[in-house]
């Protein structure tokens, strides 16, 4: 329930009436509350994504991964909020940090435990912070700070895969911030109507390769079917699970999300999911899962019980860009890695994740690693540019 008077909360920090409140899981505030700050092309900022995580024990105790959401609170009214986790360990962030932790443990340093602001298991850019209309975000900033600046039992903070004018505003807050570079491939609609004027804007050869390929996975007898909402039922998703385990299984691994979340997701979120399932013979073999807001699609698990050529490219890319010609989005995220989206008109967006390292020594050894790791990227962005299969890049 939403507290009467968070001011009072052991901890809280008032400021101009404001008052800032560290909640262990987001079933402590109403969803409509939550998602009424939240950006609906964002959906895993939603409480119900959120609270997905922490209901199947994705995140929580044990797995180190603990909820301290930062809100915040003008009497009994919520309006800011921040995800925030204590972590154990680098699992799940996509922002490698091993490296670092692994000096500082040999000097005799303790990396863990850290404070990170990200979408656990989830590499999508996105807003982190959420504030209602009329708040002043350098105010905000500044009191959140004080939440790891001030405790000496955390190395520092992290701020991932947030939206470059989020990342701008906590500069401008937080000074001392280091940043750090990174890079994903994503495709954008430039008025092309249609997959056939999608093609049209490549050169040639490429045109001609991107066809064979979605040829060669009808020869091999595949169809491909997307499934939006209430179309995607129980058996479908059990279905993608067992796909989804295949690819953590041939890694070695068992994956970090379990059916019981993705059913979750099922009932509580069924307008941001779409579904892209590849049957032979009337029987589904392999299966896509994408979560979708308003202007973007993201494009997140996969797995297929079939050894197929091109089936991941179809699945994964070329669906993905149907579907968003189809619906009117934006913008397609079809996750991090892979300089094989290049060639398939996927270009490349730097991004920016922010870190705060409480020991001044550490501190300088990661803000001189990030400034070598940021102009090795240029090179690397720069040749990915060069890669582009449109007219008049190449």
């Amino acid at each position: 329930m939403t507290p009467s008077s968070p001011q009072q909360e052991q901890g809280g920090h008032a400021e101009e009436g404001l008052s800032v409140k560290c909640l262990e899981t987001v079933a402590e505030v109403p969803a409509e509350h939550w998602n009424a700050l939240v950006d609906p092309d964002h959906p895993f900022a939603r409480h119900e994504f959120l609270d997905a995580l922490e209901a199947t024990g994705a995140v929580g105790e044990g797995t180190g991964w603990q909820p301290r959401h930062l809100t915040l609170w003008r009497g009994a009214r919520l309006v800011g909020l921040l995800p925030y986790y204590l972590k154990e360990h680098s699992w799940g962030e996509y922002v490698f940090d091993w490296s670092w932790a692994d000096a500082w443990e040999r000097a005799g340093g303790r990396y863990y435990p850290k404070a990170v602001s990200a979408i656990p298991f989830t590499p999508a850019p996105g807003p982190r912070l959420a504030l209602a209309e009329g708040e002043d975000e350098q105010t905000v900033m500044a009191m959140l700070a004080s939440q790891w600046q001030d405790d000496p039992g955390l190395s520092g903070w992290h701020l991932l895969f947030a939206e470059d004018s989020e990342v701008a505003a906590w500069r401008q807050a937080c000074p001392g911030l280091i940043a750090r570079s990174g890079v994903q491939f994503q495709w954008r609609d430039e008025g092309f109507g249609d997959f056939e004027g999608f093609l049209a804007a490549m050169t040639s050869k490429r045109r001609k390769e991107v066809r064979r390929e979605r040829r060669r996975v009808a020869d091999q007898g595949i169809e491909l079917r997307r499934l939006e909402g209430s179309e995607i039922d129980e058996a479908a998703i059990r279905h993608f699970f067992r796909c989804y385990r295949i690819t953590y299984l041939d890694r070695g691994t068992t994956g970090y999300l379990s059916e019981v979340f993705f059913q979750r997701l099922r009932r509580h979120m069924p307008e941001n999911l779409v579904l892209v399932q590849a049957f032979v013979e009337g029987r589904p073999v392999a299966a896509a899962l994408c979560l979708q807001g308003t202007r973007t699609l993201y494009g997140r698990y996969w797995g297929s019980e079939v050894l197929a050529d091109c089936l991941h490219f179809e699945a994964c890319y070329y669906q993905g860009i149907e579907h968003c010609l189809a619906r009117g989005l934006d913008c397609f995220d079809p996750g991090t890695q892979g300089e094989h989206k290049v060639s398939r008109g996927f270009v490349p967006r730097r991004l920016t994740s922010l870190h705060h390292v409480n020991d001044p020594r550490l501190n300088d050894a990661v803000a001189r690693f990030c400034q070598e790791e940021a102009r090795q990227l240029e090179l690397y962005v720069a040749a990915a540019h060069r890669g582009l299969p449109f007219r008049g890049r190449a």
